[in-house]
């Protein structure tokens, strides 16, 4: 019987959080002899575009491989940070269209652990999970950790323009 490598999923969406989160799963996976499984949801066009004959997205595989070049990035900045023996943790990056929560969910069905990051809103707000947080703690098959936001780290939205939401809980 094959042996299926141990794998950590973390969300990603462009934001200083998702860096936050990356990292810890980096840390995991090291800790747990495991691989990264980097995933950033493509989240689908507004449904009032179709009905008005726009077409919002010219073609899902060109925008799905740009969002992976712009996540790779986002790894290759982050792995260059940590220290020499977390490097070698393989981190593989992929994009997949849907909703943050749903798409996260699915890609950790069989992984080891499940990684997002907190949005850091400040005060009473951060302690509210937002809706990818929830949405992957409610319905996950595995365990989550919900990474709060580094100290000092401002509460932004996605630094990414195409306002994927994969890693904001």
């Amino acid at each position: 019987m094959e042996q299926q490598r141990r794998t950590v999923v973390v969300g990603l969406d462009g934001s200083p959080h998702a860096e936050t989160a990356l990292r810890f799963a980096v840390e995991e996976a090291a800790l747990r002899g495991a691989q990264v499984r980097a995933v950033t949801a493509l989240e689908p066009p507004e449904i009032w575009a179709f009905a008005a004959g726009i077409d919002p997205v010219p073609d899902s595989d060109v925008i799905r491989a740009e969002r992976r070049d712009q996540a790779s990035v986002e790894v290759e900045r982050v792995r260059e940070r940590l220290p020499e023996h977390l490097r070698a943790v393989p981190i593989a990056v992929e994009a997949v269209a849907g909703r943050a929560a749903p798409v996260l969910v699915e890609a950790a069905r069989d992984a080891d652990l499940l990684v997002v990051g907190h949005r850091g809103r400040g005060g009473l707000r951060s302690t509210l999970l937002g809706s990818v947080g929830l949405g992957c703690v409610l319905h996950a098959t595995g365990p989550v950790v919900v990474v709060p936001p580094s100290p000092g780290q401002e509460a932004t939205e996605p630094a990414d323009a195409s306002g994927t939401a994969a890693a904001r809980a």
